[in-house]
């Protein structure tokens, strides 16, 4: 009877059900609609850059640039949001398309190292948001529909008035939570079902898994992998300026020093949730169960802040998700080297 082998994804989720629970057990509402639906509006936005990062890494790559890319994206939107929600949003996307057509062309023509080239449009895109916003916020109008992007419910208007009912029970409970979902949360959700047809069910997919296993036996078979490196990378923009739009969106306004940090954030995710660094093997819903990990932590972080017992500053808790991502990675490693002692064996 052969071994149960144990997934990262599944280690994941098995984590993200157990902080849950301990989050519920120590913290009153923690597990409350108005919190829950507050970490999946804020969060969505980390999840959607995760996503487009764990395509570039399933190549064996690296984008920097994501971050400042929403940054950008974002004050693109504010200016454009007085247009209406399309032009906002249809603005914030081609900032972040713009960025990522320029990291693969700079990897797939001039053979620039994926690290160098998105860190120089990393500085690009930071440089030229603080310009377009004159190193200030830019707030977006709230005369059109664009703030409901990020602010809203989607399907809030389909809430009957039952399911606010006192003693309404149970499945009104759920019912309720459903209908109140955040938009953000929305979004985010439908572009991981793509994201997951896309790695699981195309040739597409199957070319990014072969790249990241060996650029040059993937040549060697024949496979396109300039063109699938320069699509991995344009993903990764697209999702960082769709980002940028919520970002815009659900703060009011165009936020040009946001975004610092967000590729780490992103590439945490990432690892978290089984993809490997060296490329050739990754999950997207693994990746979307670490960004919903390391927001619960932080939001843990956040609870035990106001309970009082201790005092976590921003900057301890930056500590505490590294140390956490640290410890990830070398578990992963020391993984990747008992496997080919066991194929041995």
């Amino acid at each position: 009877m052969g071994k149960v082998r144990f997934s990262p994804t599944l280690g994941v989720l098995l984590a993200l059900v157990l902080l849950a629970a301990f989050g519920a057990w120590r913290y009153d509402g923690f597990l409350g609609t108005y919190n829950i639906q507050t970490v999946l509006r804020y969060n969505s936005m980390f999840a959607l850059v995760a996503l487009g990062m764990c395509f570039v890494i399933m190549t064996g790559g690296i984008d920097l640039s994501v971050g400042t890319t929403a940054a950008l994206a974002s004050v693109v939107s504010a200016y454009l949001s007085s247009y209406g929600l399309i032009a906002g949003a249809a603005g914030g996307l081609a900032a972040g398309a713009a960025v990522g057509i320029i990291n693969a062309l700079i990897i797939t023509r001039l053979k620039i190292l994926p690290f160098i080239a998105t860190l120089a449009t990393m500085l690009a895109a930071q440089g030229t948001a603080l310009l377009l916003a004159n190193n200030q916020s830019v707030s977006a109008s709230y005369d059109t529909a664009f703030t409901v992007l990020g602010q809203g419910d989607l399907l809030s208007f389909l809430r009957p008035e039952w399911v606010d009912a006192e003693n309404a029970g149970v499945a009104a409970n759920i019912l309720g939570f459903i209908l109140s979902f955040p938009t953000p949360a929305w979004i985010a959700l439908v572009a991981y079902i793509i994201g997951a047809v896309t790695l699981n069910s195309t040739s597409f997919g199957r070319h990014v898994l072969a790249v990241g296993g060996g650029t040059e036996a993937s040549r060697l078979m024949g496979l396109p992998v300039n063109r699938t490196i320069f699509a991995v990378y344009v993903i990764s923009g697209v999702t960082a300026g769709m980002a940028g739009v919520i970002l815009a969106s659900q703060f009011g306004a165009g936020q040009p020093i946001e975004g610092i940090g967000w590729e780490l954030i992103a590439i945490a995710s990432v690892v978290v949730g089984g993809t490997l660094l060296t490329g050739g093997k990754g999950s997207i819903g693994g990746t979307l169960a670490g960004a919903l990990l390391l927001g619960l932590i932080y939001t843990i972080l956040n609870f035990e802040n106001g309970m009082g017992w201790i005092s976590l500053s921003a900057y301890w808790q930056s500590v505490v998700r590294g140390a956490f991502l640290l410890i990830v990675v070398i578990l992963q490693a020391k993984l990747m080297q008992t496997k080919p002692a066991q194929i041995a064996k």
